[in-house]
């Protein structure tokens, strides 16, 4: 590879990394941007969900990358190995890279160590995890062995997470699934959540406590997990009062602790004194709070929001803007105010679009009350939002 100096590097070639570039190439196509990303291939994980209930294929969410990346980019095939903000050098396997200005959108890090016995189980033992592509099928797999008299338990960890209503949507469509298997009522179905609420907007949190009394799921809120007994098919969390609690299961699916990637952890972009090591920016510029060159977006951003797909939407065009302001000298008047959304399948068919901003305040989209399930939620998840996805956010029009 030749080039080693760009004018925009950007660290990350996910939706974040890919979206912002293409964004940028339309206000400018001039702009000299490199992406560095190791993988293959790209996917589409807010599909994972609906595979793990059965109802989407696996195969639908992956394309390679070379499809997905803008054209007019400079793709570094390469895994970032350490940043140096101060020199305007990001380290990789595969060379040293200079910027002018720099875009950190390397997602987030599941951190499957933290949950003993955790990482040789998955995909055995009727031990599943929606958040890979490897291990998303086998979660439907492990809830079609489930029989009268057995026990389900889904968890939710204590660290933020990528798409933070995924541990309960798949337990939801689980639910709706022994339903129609006519053994709802005879399975026991449990979600152990760290959190003490089961999701921060009221307005949404009160659809979702009558869907949990329709189904009969019980909730154990302030519960880790921290670690998984395979053969034994045992669960132990720890409580609010620091005591261990082990729980019998016949299946689990466990959502791991997540944080920034340790590249990111062990540099001087990140939040000083935060063990989650997420990238400190301003939460309404995206800009770096000590590095006026660096900007970050989507998961490994510093933003007290929502971890998901639309917060980058809304993120984006912001990042572009106060970016492009930047290298003309202006000021950075482009804020974002937290926008997230999380549509929270509720079952097949069923969908309860949340809509939100940083003050866990609803910012809906559409004229009706989305706090209800709708069928037409659930096309829009299934359908629209792939959609949409590889032809329009990737493709920097959405």
């Amino acid at each position: 590879m030749n080039q080693t100096h760009f004018q925009i590097l950007i660290a990350g070639g996910g939706n974040a990394g890919i979206g912002t570039a293409a964004q940028l190439l339309r206000q400018n196509s001039q702009l000299k941007i490199g992406i560095i990303e190791p993988s293959d291939k790209h996917y589409y994980q807010p599909a994972w969900t609906l595979v793990g209930g059965g109802d989407y294929d696996i195969n639908a969410t992956v394309r390679p990358q070379s499809e997905c990346l803008p054209k007019k980019a400079t793709h570094i095939k390469a895994r970032v190995t350490a940043f140096k903000p101060e020199e305007n050098t990001v380290e990789t396997d595969n060379g040293i890279f200079t910027y002018d200005y720099l875009i950190v959108a390397l997602g987030i890090q599941l951190d499957w160590d933290k949950v003993k016995g955790l990482k040789e189980n998955l995909g055995k033992n009727n031990i599943s995890s929606n958040y890979t592509f490897q291990t998303a099928p086998y979660t439907f797999e492990a809830l079609k062995t489930l029989k009268k008299g057995q026990t389900a338990l889904f968890t939710n960890p204590n660290t933020p997470i990528k798409c933070g209503g995924a541990p309960q949507k798949i337990m939801y469509l689980a639910a709706d699934y022994l339903r129609k298997q006519g053994i709802l009522k005879d399975v026991g179905v449990h979600f152990y959540s760290a959190g003490g609420v089961i999701f921060g907007v009221k307005k949404y949190a009160d659809t979702l406590n009558k869907i949990i009394a329709r189904y009969g799921i019980q909730t154990h809120f302030k519960h880790n997990l921290i670690e998984i007994k395979g053969d034994e098919k045992k669960a132990i969390f720890v409580n609010e009062n620091q005591e261990k609690v082990e729980v019998d299961f016949d299946m689990i699916h466990v959502t791991p602790p997540q944080s920034a990637p340790d590249v990111i952890k062990k540099s001087a972009l990140a939040m000083p004194d935060n063990p989650l090591g997420w990238v400190e920016v301003d939460a309404a510029t995206l800009q770096h709070r000590r590095f006026a060159n660096v900007f970050s977006l989507g998961d490994a951003a510093s933003t007290p929001n929502a971890k998901t797909g639309a917060a980058i939407r809304k993120q984006a065009p912001v990042l572009v803007q106060n970016l492009l302001a930047l290298m003309q000298n202006q000021p950075l008047l482009a804020a974002y105010n937290g926008y997230g959304s999380c549509p929270l399948i509720t079952g097949y068919g069923k969908l309860v679009l949340a809509e939100f901003d940083y003050k866990n305040e609803p910012t809906e989209t559409f004229f009706f009350n989305q706090a209800e399930e709708r069928l037409s939620m659930y096309w829009l998840k299934k359908y629209a939002l792939p959609y949409l996805y590889w032809n329009k956010i990737l493709k920097g029009t959405a």
